[in-house]
Formats: C-alpha cells, sequence, structure tokens
C-alpha cells in the first residue's frame, strides 16, 4: 500500500529531492509521475532532447505536464549551463512551495547538472575555437603535442586523430579550464539538497523487448511524420542529437526501425552503466507495475 502526500511531506528523514534514474523504456517516466502525485509536488525532467517542442513522439515526452519538457524550439540550443540554472530554479521552487521535487532523466550530465552544482567551464575567447581548429587542421601532432604539454590528463582521454575533443581541450585549457575536471562532484555524493537517488533495475532482454515495442508505437502513431515537419525547418545542432532522427529522416520505415531499435538498445546498455557509478544510489526492482514500483520509492525514503 502507498502512502501520501501528508505523510511523506512530515517524515523528518524525508529527502528534499527524488532522484529517478533508468535506462531508456525502463519505465521510469510513469513512476515520477505517481512518486510527484503521492508527495504533491511536481517532476522535474532531466533528459536533453525532451527540452524542445516539435519531437514528442521521438523523444518520448511524458504525457503528464512536467517541468522543462518543450520550453525550446529545435531551432535553438540548450547547453548544460543554462539546463543548471533551470533545473535549479524549479527543484528550489517546488521544495519551498511543495516539501519536494522529483527528479527523472536518463541523461548523465543533465541529472548531474540538477542534482548539483557543476564547475560549467569558463566561455572562451572570441575566436578560440576557429584559431584550435586552424592549427590542428595545420599539424594534428603538433596540436596534439600543445594538449599533453598544457593539460596532460585531458590528453591521456582523447586520441590524437579526434580532431573536435583535441581542439576541445586546447579551447578549455586556454580558458583556465579542462576537459577532464579533477573532481565529478555527482559521482562523490556532494549534492545540492538531501537526494534520495533510486534506480530502476530491468533485465536487458525485458528492456530490449519494450523498446521494440515503443519503437514499432511510435511509428504507428506518427513519427515519421514528426520528424519530416521538423527537419523541414531549422533544427540546432543540440536538437539534432535526437536518437532517430536521421534514421527516420532518410530511410525506408522498416530500415528506420530496425536502426532506432538498435542503437537505442545500445544506449539503454550505456545508461545501465553509469547508474551504477553514482555513489549511493539505490537500485529496485524496475520490472513490475509503476504503482508497485512508486510503492517502493516512498518506501525507500520513510526507512531513511
Amino acid at each position: 500500500m502507498g502512502w501520501g502526500a501528508p505523510q511523506a511531506m512530515t517524515h523528518p528523514n524525508s529527502p528534499e529531492v527524488y532522484a529517478l534514474l533508468g535506462p531508456t523504456a525502463s519505465g521510469k517516466t510513469a513512476v515520477a509521475a505517481l512518486v510527484a502525485g503521492r508527495l504533491g509536488t511536481e517532476v522535474v525532467s532531466a533528459d536533453a532532447l525532451q527540452v524542445y517542442r516539435g519531437l514528442p513522439l521521438l523523444t518520448n515526452q511524458p504525457s503528464a505536464s512536467t517541468r522543462l519538457v518543450a520550453i525550446r524550439s529545435l531551432a535553438q540550443t540548450m547547453s548544460v549551463g543554462e539546463y543548471a540554472g533551470l533545473a535549479h530554479a524549479m527543484i528550489d521552487e517546488l521544495v519551498a512551495t511543495k516539501g519536494a521535487a522529483v527528479v527523472a532523466g536518463g541523461t548523465g550530465l543533465y541529472l548531474r547538472a540538477a542534482l548539483v552544482d557543476l564547475a560549467i567551464p569558463p566561455a572562451p575567447a572570441n575566436g578560440a575555437r576557429k584559431r584550435w581548429e586552424q592549427a590542428y587542421d595545420a599539424d594534428p601532432e603538433a596540436a596534439y603535442r600543445r594538449l599533453v604539454h598544457v593539460d596532460p590528463s585531458a590528453a591521456a582521454a582523447v586520441h590524437p586523430n579526434d580532431r573536435r575533443r583535441v581542439v576541445r581541450g586546447l579551447e578549455l585549457a586556454e580558458a583556465g579550464a579542462s576537459l577532464r575536471p579533477t573532481a565529478d562532484r555527482l559521482w562523490s555524493g556532494d549534492l545540492r539538497r538531501p537526494t534520495l537517488i533510486v534506480g530502476l533495475d530491468v533485465p536487458a532482454d525485458v528492456l530490449d523487448e519494450r523498446i521494440r515495442r515503443r519503437t514499432e508505437a511510435m511509428l504507428e502513431a506518427g513519427v515519421v511524420e514528426e520528424v519530416r515537419a521538423a527537419t523541414a525547418g531549422s533544427i540546432s545542432r543540440t536538437a539534432a542529437k535526437a536518437l532517430g532522427l536521421s534514421a527516420l529522416a532518410t530511410l525506408p520505415p522498416d530500415e528506420a526501425r530496425e536502426e532506432i531499435v538498435a542503437r537505442t538498445r545500445r544506449y539503454a546498455s550505456y545508461q545501465r552503466k553509469w547508474m551504477r557509478r553514482v555513489p549511493g544510489l539505490v537500485m529496485i526492482d524496475g520490472d513490475r507495475p509503476p504503482e508497485q514500483v512508486a510503492d517502493a520509492v516512498l518506501d525507500l525514503a520513510r526507512g531513511r
């Protein structure tokens, strides 16, 4: 049996933030909505692509009202720094007015941005990127040696042939930052507010089947037409990263379906791995009705 907002909100050890993590198709959206409803609060999305309007089917936007969903046009960009400021304001408002906030997401960096005070790199000087791109194009080996000299830790994590990351490393080093910061503040547990972090554990085979069913449902619901309408206009470089956008825009539907299923499965596997790096993460069985999963999340909070 679940427990409602009054009990949850008055328990002295209740967290202020309930963070729900899970790979794509794990059911975290439904669970988050249920938890928020029982707490009498709202959900803040930590998904890098759900911030955009125009692709609700492709980005699996929740049907229930959710903060930071569909707040940018496809022509606009969204940086992690911008998102962090918005997320912190939303979370702080919900905690102040409703006693708690629920954060749900599968994008690691956006989740970190919502839960901690990230050290956002300073803006590079005007023209810095173009200058370092020209330096790399003129002599890639010399550019990489320069990165080794100014930021050895970044160079150790970057292949010399990776033009984009070598350039970015040099750009950041010049601005006094690093491609490889010395501290990862979420993984160190340095959170902005008292937070319960729960991960939904769903067997890989179950997740694979859910991904296929969801992809087929998107196609039946008209995602091809959605993508055609979206690609007829301007799309920013960040919005263009939506998984499946390119496939649906360029391939026959059957081929696009198979590519999306395969890529989504790989992405889910990646998500399952990074989730387990989070200190304090409590994994619970996500392969059951969402009402039962929500009960388990709230029981965890009550037992703290």
